[in-house]
């Protein structure tokens, strides 16, 4: 048997508190700590027997430290973003410079954007792979020729050269990778992932890839993950979600971090008809199109929370971003939720084609009628690849293309006639500050606080980070230059905060 390439598959710190990698819709840093689980770097880890999943910013690994480990290694994955390139190059350079011998591989939404430009950013590049990636860098470890690996890119000669695409994985193939939730018994410490809004400590793994939606912000689907959803077959989660319980007995509930999980009625129901016998909870992402008979069955099956993006209080902004819902539609699902005792968290945006002050205020009026458990409030951003970054170039809305400081922290970038990029992100302040000082709203926290001394923790914790980050982005809001600092404002901010990522 040939022998295989030792790999290391890693999710960079990039920058401190970064959640930006393999697992976060919204690179940044966070000022009040959220971490995803890097679930796309499991699948190829779990396929190269004596490689090692490197998830340095909730392990809290430095830069050097990364340095340092690869030296063990022949051949590292690193999963990049578009906001912590840069430092990813840097920490390659370091890589190069301790082994001219090892090999790197870049992987992720930005190199897939811009190949090209990637490769010719750094020498210390050996390849990019586009689109899906779990079988290319296996199959670079396992010795095939650069050259015969389908969605690779490289430099020859001088010149880029990209390989053919390869066909998305369907049922049969998605079947057959590993599971996710093995790869993190051997890898990572779950304790070490928290989710504000989330239980901790929690599992989160895929039962699907792709999106249909056509949401013109959002990232994954228009890049990474495709508009073409692809599942797992009922037998397969259902196998997995009953191992995990298992494997994992300090677990609160399990994640599905599909881009969303409610497409389909049947399969949702055949689902919770697995998951119910196994009496635990669980939370995911959803769309507002599921009924009452699909919500009261994933209620009796354990469902806790749906994280639901309802963006904006204003239909004509709903069409702008090709949203494909309506308001009404969401005052009817979150009625729904109600009924069966599912908890919502709804994600909301301020900066959308479309936006002013009026509709801001729709917006916050829309979000406090109706009431959900939590609430994330992000600014847009228009990260390449998505069709509200070539649309903000085309109408002139994009007003900068920093997406974040130096230290990874989100700028506001877009800003519209009659609406400053300051006004917005005291909206954001504003925002928070009428839903969340509302008696009904204190209430619920602090009654949820009372009965479990763990949730008093880490929402007194929470309370903290909220009260400064609130102070520093009111300062930043006032000042004449605030833009150009470190603005903080789609991090999470309040109890029961994430990164925005409403299906």
């Amino acid at each position: 048997m040939p022998s295989v390439m030792k790999t290391l598959l890693l999710n960079p710190p990039s920058f401190e508190k970064f959640d930006g990698g393999a697992g976060s819709r919204w690179p940044a840093t966070r000022e009040i700590e959220s971490y995803w689980y890097p679930v796309w770097l499991a699948y190829p880890a779990g396929m190269l027997p004596g490689s090692r999943l490197l998830d340095g910013p909730p392990h809290h690994i430095k830069p050097a430290e990364v340095v340092t480990i690869s030296k063990d290694y022949e051949y590292v994955v690193l999963f990049t973003s578009t906001v912590g390139f840069n430092a990813d190059l840097r920490m390659a350079r370091g890589m190069k410079e301790q082994n001219p011998d090892i090999k790197i591989c870049f992987v992720g939404p930005h190199v897939q954007i811009k190949p090209a430009e990637s490769l010719l950013a750094s020498q210390d590049i050996d390849f990019v792979v586009r689109g899906e990636f779990d079988h290319a860098v296996v199959e670079y470890a396992q010795g095939k020729p650069l050259s015969e690996i389908l969605n690779a890119s490289y430099v020859k000669d001088g010149k880029v050269v990209h390989n053919e695409s390869r066909p998305l994985m369907q049922t049969a193939e998605l079947d057959e990778l590993p599971f996710a939730t093995d790869v993190y018994q051997n890898n990572l410490m779950i304790e070490n992932y928290s989710v504000p809004f989330l239980l901790h400590p929690f599992v989160s793994f895929y039962t699907a890839r792709g999106c249909p939606a056509l949401c013109t912000f959002c990232l994954w689907p228009q890049t990474l993950s495709g508009h073409a959803w692809r599942v797992r077959s009922v037998e397969s989660v259902a196998r997995e979600f009953k191992q995990a319980h298992k494997m994992f007995p300090q677990a609160k509930e399990f994640f599905f971090d599909d881009d969303t999980f409610n497409i389909r009625k049947d399969r949702v129901k055949a689902l919770c008809k697995e998951f119910e016998p196994v009496g635990f909870q669980w939370s995911c992402t959803s769309r507002v199109h599921g009924d009452y008979d699909t919500l009261s069955a994933m209620a009796n099956a354990g469902c806790r929370l749906l994280i639901v993006g309802f963006e904006s209080g204003d239909p004509q902004i709903l069409k702008n971003i090709k949203k494909g819902q309506t308001i009404e539609m969401g005052r009817n699902f979150v009625k729904n939720c109600k009924k069966v005792g599912i908890h919502v968290h709804g994600d909301f945006i301020i900066g959308l084609p479309g936006e002013t002050k009026e509709t801001i205020e729709t917006t916050i009026n829309f979000a406090k009628e109706l009431d959900c458990e939590t609430i994330q409030v992000s600014m847009a951003h228009a990260y390449p690849g998505t069709e509200l970054y070539d649309q903000g170039h085309r109408e002139g809305f994009l007003a900068g293309e920093a997406i974040t400081d130096e230290g990874g922290h989100q700028l506001p970038h877009l800003q519209y006639p009659g609406l400053s990029k300051e006004y917005m992100v005291e909206s954001v302040n504003r925002f928070y500050d009428s839903y969340y000082f509302r008696p009904r709203v204190a209430w619920r926290i602090v009654r949820d606080a009372l009965w479990d001394g763990h949730e008093r923790k880490r929402l007194y914790h929470e309370a903290v980070d909220f009260m400064k980050l609130r102070a520093d982005r009111r300062r930043v809001a006032k000042r004449d230059k605030g833009v150009d600092k470190r603005a903080m404002i789609t991090v999470p901010p309040g109890p029961g905060m994430g990164e925005s990522q409403g299906a």
